[in-house]
């Protein structure tokens, strides 16, 4: 494990661009871009153009690991690069950013209020993987619909046991089991989430830590026991469908609690501006997100 990197993502300020749009939220991620299906064919041309658009965020001067503590990628940018190396060696050799890789494989259909990971055959190739282009960290999505103890409990015990084989790897997991925000249970979710996510991190060893990215709860300061948990690196805050305005406003009232925002880090950007344009987007969403990230 990098030690720099460990110690910019306990103590740095910032908060964690979330850049790993995977097949099924590219072409969403696209037309808020204003590149609708008409402007691609073809799976490959879609990756191509996702790749653009991460390429000329990553690239953007306003993004630089002054405000940005990390960022997380889809196993398909990792394997590509940005002005000449890899993306993620790039992220942290040229901007000070602490690369994550999205290792999940999307969900399974929903059981007992919940949607648990579909299985990941390949992880540990795809953890070799990570290694070798100097990944920090991984990042994997589960969803809870229902304040259901059953759908829970299958959401973090399966969470966690991936996060042991990717701990075991000599990386630091961030475990997201997201509450969807439309839930007509979610402060109940809430409670259920809270009591499993707390027995299990006490189930690790000293000398392990994970993140957690969680949604932004209705109660304010709520996982403040997660926060300053000794084996949580981090708790980061999805923004799940909310505005960005909304989430940050969220956000700014759980303190020690940062961004790990997608949709609303690229709310406003789209490929029609001019370059400076976009840097300037940009630079007003990084800025709103992390003043809400330091509150």
């Amino acid at each position: 494990m990098n030690t720099e990197q460990f110690q910019k993502m306990r103590a740095g300020k910032g908060f964690i661009a979330a850049l790993d749009q995977s097949g099924g939220s590219t072409p969403k991620a696209l037309r808020l871009y204003g590149l609708d299906e008409t402007a691609y064919s073809g799976e490959a041309e879609m990756y191509d153009l996702i790749h653009t658009m991460r390429t000329r965020i990553i690239t953007s001067p306003v993004f630089t690991g002054e405000r940005i503590l990390g960022a997380i990628l889809f196993e398909r940018t990792m394997d590509r690069q940005i002005e000449g190396k890899g993306s993620a060696e790039y992220l942290w050799e040229d901007k000070a950013i602490v690369p994550f890789l999205k290792v999940d494989k999307g969900l399974a259909a929903e059981a007992d209020g919940a949607q648990v990971m579909r299985p990941i055959p390949d992880l540990d190739a795809l953890l070799a993987r990570a290694n070798e282009h100097g990944l920090f960290g991984t990042k994997m999505r589960s969803v809870i619909k229902l304040a259901d103890p059953a759908g829970v409990e299958a959401v973090v015990r399966q969470q966690f046991e991936v996060g042991r084989q990717i701990l075991g790897a000599g990386l630091v997991p961030i475990i997201e089991p997201e509450i969807d925000i439309h839930s007509p249970e979610k402060a109940a979710a809430e409670d259920l989430l809270k009591a499993a996510l707390l027995a299990e991190v006490e189930r690790l060893a000293g000398d392990q830590h994970i993140m957690l990215k969680l949604t932004l709860p209705d109660r304010d300061g709520f996982y403040s026991e997660l926060v300053d948990h000794p084996r949580v690196l981090r708790v980061v805050a999805l923004s799940g469908g909310y505005t960005r305005a909304d989430a940050n406003a969220r956000l700014a009232r759980n303190h020690g609690v940062v961004a790990s925002f997608s949709r609303a880090l690229t709310e406003g950007l789209t490929a029609q501006q001019t370059q400076a344009e976009f840097d300037a987007a940009l630079d007003a969403s990084i800025a709103s997100i992390y003043v809400a990230s330091m509150a």
